[in-house]
């Protein structure tokens, strides 16, 4: 559990080849869908509307303010989901979001869970064009909030300005983590840092599989935000972001780790 300075609990995952938001990319550089002009991809037939092959997104609208990746794709649960964006608004998660699945019918299967209940709430879902996704996604990166795609980054963002000026605690969150990464791999690129390996919890699915996130719980705020020089910087062949977070969010990271 977490308090001011509890231990943090978890392990880490292993590989399988998903992953959500950050492997965007690679994902566009290696579906003929994500290429001008649409079409079939990964064995699956065009599918359109008016004779004009679809992009297979939606649009979701009412997310609960604490929902996270994981809660849409528990929601999506039996979908083939490609791709999650949150869109974030000055900094600030706005409800809204979109899913990328692998091909345009699951796209329409998904339609059908239109004003089902996420927690509380109801979500809608709802067709956007694929115009719309790359809108968001050009939007979120000029926020800062993902540049994972873009190589190498650049060094002087308007992300490194608005994370400077955000209240730290002793907690860090880490996003782009490789599937196969460790606690002992988190400690070595922290190296110049006081940090143990009870002080890392890596988040996982409910299903156990690596969700590419980790929190990493330092000896003080201070020593966070020194911490923060890391950002941008590899494990492995990625590109790690960090993020000021507290203590109440890496314990729901746990809690759904354990669900």
């Amino acid at each position: 559990m977490y308090g001011a300075r509890g231990a943090m609990l978890g392990t880490g995952g292993v590989s399988d080849g998903y992953e959500v938001g950050s492997k965007r990319q690679r994902m566009i550089d290696s579906n003929p869908y994500f290429a001008v002009g649409g079409g079939g991809a990964g064995g699956y037939p065009p599918y359109s509307y008016g004779g004009l092959p679809s992009f297979p997104v939606v649009r979701l609208r009412g997310l609960p303010f604490n929902c996270c990746d994981i809660d849409v794709l528990k929601f999506f649960t039996g979908l083939d989901v490609v791709d999650v964006l949150m869109v974030n608004k000055n900094g600030r998660f706005s409800g809204e979001g979109f899913v990328v699945f692998a091909s345009p019918m699951q796209a329409e299967f998904a339609l059908q869970r239109d004003r089902q209940n996420m927690g509380r709430r109801y979500v809608e879902v709802f067709r956007c064009k694929k115009q719309d996704y790359y809108s968001a996604i050009a939007a979120e990166v000029n926020e800062g909030f993902d540049n994972h795609y873009q190589s190498p980054p650049p060094t002087h963002t308007k992300k490194s300005f608005d994370k400077d000026q955000l209240e730290y605690t002793e907690i860090l969150k880490l996003r782009g983590l490789p599937f196969s990464v460790t606690k002992a791999d988190i400690v070595d690129f922290f190296n110049e840092f006081e940090l143990n390996e009870d002080n890392i919890h890596i988040a996982c699915r409910p299903d156990g599989k690596a969700t590419g996130e980790a929190y990493v719980e330092f000896v003080s705020a201070d020593e966070a935000r020194r911490a923060m020089s890391k950002d941008k910087m590899t494990i492995g062949s990625r590109y790690v972001e960090l993020f000021p977070s507290t203590p109440d969010e890496a314990r729901r990271a746990e809690s759904r780790s354990r669900q």
